[in-house]
């Protein structure tokens, strides 16, 4: 294929992630993009998880007993001559490092806010994420058929945290009973608000034209005027969108309107394919790697063991950097200059897979295997490249973990090494004979997490028990003589993590702080990066 058709193509791509704190309703707006794009013809009741449905982009057990997302979700769809790679990730901040992968593989983020709790902590963290890497950033204020905050409190909140100006391409009239619709400032109308549906534009009456039509004020009188007055203040003080701004993560178009009721879909997806870029240039140690290039590269972002239990499975998530995938093409793992020819790859709608046959920068992939493929892996044609930025971070919580059944010790070590591979928790043995294997987390529900999967998925009952530590850091040195030496010495507070990284096992900072004042050339890191390397050193 051409430089050109590849380029066609990549214009046509818009891959972004959808953000949020817990419960702001972000995977029920998953669905309804879903639902919008006509990739689904029935969206998952996200709360009514007795029900047979479930959220479309929840496929594992214990996300649909509790209604949360606990790991990443990736669709494709197709919308308006785009091919859209939507990628749901979790809120809750437990699985905060799944979702800093995710936002390596992004050019841009949906924010979805609750009106009525404005920025919550776990989006200021993603936020920070975002805007360390510049990701441009689209935002949807969620709930507005609910009691809720005032727009201008919630856009003044919104440019406080992200440091970034606020533009609004819609804004609410009314709230809760009284909400009436939003209007629609980039098209001069507005949208009529009627909770459920989910096509509006066949029906005339659902759009009334211009912010002066004096149908709009004696339809919804006080809170059309109280609105009005506001979009007045905001076209006065809000500064034009500037789409370079938009770009360069210092402004962000603000959407509003209801998930659940269907309201405000069809702006955010028009948004998302007029305004989000498509792929673009990616710095590897080597080059920079521009989307368009004749020859593939991918990077493998995310591993999901067992999404079907019946086989076992084990599913590579690769973004598409650059040229053309083609089923069964020849490609060199960079890390270990492995061939593989992947024959059985696939595209995703949740738990809903279709083989694919081409692929282009922007893309989502999934490559079956068997432990061939690592986080963090570059696949090329042939040449060996190597990206940074895939970041594991220093766990807060430790337990112990061990079998309950004796005989299933093979199954625990299995279920672990494949867990921990994916990222779901970080596991680490001990150099100590006889050290049970311990887990590393940065919340406690990925404990119980891993402790479902570990049942349901490698038929393992653990046990898991308190440990005597509370903080590990990587250790690496500049003469791997030091380093061998500080091993040693230190043994019995040794572990190493599941790609056999060493790390510093400390029951108190105090014993930390000892360690680095008795071995000052030896470095404590607390994140790691893909393929061992170790950064961000305490200080």
């Amino acid at each position: 294929m051409s430089n050109s058709s590849i380029s066609q193509e990549v214009k046509r791509r818009r891959t972004f992630a959808i953000i949020s704190h817990p419960d702001a309703g972000k995977t029920t707006l998953t669905e309804k993009i879903l639902l919008f794009a006509g990739a689904i013809q029935i969206a998952g009741s996200v709360k009514a998880r007795k029900a047979s449905r479930h959220a479309a982009s929840d496929w594992m057990e214990i996300e649909k007993q509790r209604g949360i997302s606990v790991a990443s979700s990736v669709m494709q769809i197709e919308y308006r001559d785009c091919v859209i790679n939507l990628l749901d990730t979790p809120g809750h901040q437990d699985f905060s490092e799944d979702t800093y992968r995710v936002l390596t593989a992004v050019d841009a983020a949906l924010m979805v806010i609750d009106a009525a709790n404005g920025v919550e902590p776990q989006t200021i963290r993603l936020l920070q994420v975002c805007r360390a890497r510049n990701t441009p950033i689209i935002t949807f204020i969620n709930k507005l058929d609910r009691e809720v905050r005032e727009p201008l409190d919630l856009l003044a909140e919104i440019e406080q945290h992200l440091g970034m100006d606020t533009v609004p391409f819609s804004w609410p009239i009314g709230m809760g009973k009284s909400f009436g619709g939003v209007f629609d400032l980039q098209r001069n109308q507005m949208r009529v608000f009627k909770p459920g549906q989910a096509r509006r534009d066949d029906e005339k009456d659902d759009v009334i034209k211009g912010l002066n039509n004096p149908d709009i004020a004696e339809r919804f009188g006080q809170a059309f005027t109280q609105a009005k007055s506001e979009i007045e203040l905001i076209q006065a003080a809000v500064p034009p969108f500037d789409h370079a701004a938009f770009l360069a993560g210092k402004q962000t178009p603000v959407l509003f309107g209801s998930a659940i009721n269907n309201f405000g879909i069809q702006e955010v997806l028009d948004t998302l394919v007029e305004q989000a870029p498509p792929p673009g240039p990616r710095e590897s140690l080597e080059r920079l790697i521009e989307p368009t290039e004749s020859k593939f590269s991918g990077v493998v972002f995310k591993v999901q063991a067992n999404m079907d239990p019946a086989h076992r499975d084990r599913v590579a998530f690769v973004r598409v950097s650059s040229g053309r995938f083609e089923r069964g093409m020849r490609l060199k793992v960079s890390r270990n200059n492995k061939e593989i020819r992947p024959n059985n790859v696939v595209s995703f709608l949740s738990q809903r897979r279709e083989l694919v046959d081409e692929a282009f920068a922007g893309d989502v992939i999934g490559i079956p295997n068997h432990g061939i493929l690592h986080l963090g892996d570059v696949l090329t044609e042939g040449e060996i490249l190597h990206f940074k930025g895939l970041p594991f971070f220093a766990p807060e919580l430790f337990q112990a973990v061990e079998v309950k059944d004796p005989l299933r010790i093979k199954q625990l070590r299995i279920g672990l090494t494949q867990l921990g591979e994916e990222g779901a928790i970080q596991v680490f043995k001990p150099v100590a004979a006889g050290g049970a294997m311990l887990l590393g987390a940065v919340g406690q529900l990925q404990f119980e997490v891993v402790a479902h999967r570990l049942k349901a998925e490698y038929g393992v009952e653990a046990r898991l028990m308190p440990s005597r530590y509370s903080m590990a850091r990587w250790v690496s040195a500049a003469d791997p003589k030091i380093l061998k030496a500080f091993l040693e010495v230190n043994a019995p507070n040794i572990a190493y993590d599941v790609i056999d990284a060493p790390a510093f096992m400390a029951t108190s900072a105090a014993q930390l702080r000892v360690a680095k004042e008795r071995h000052p050339d030896v470095h404590f890191h607390t994140m790691r990066e893909h393929g061992g390397q170790a950064s961000a050193n305490d200080t």
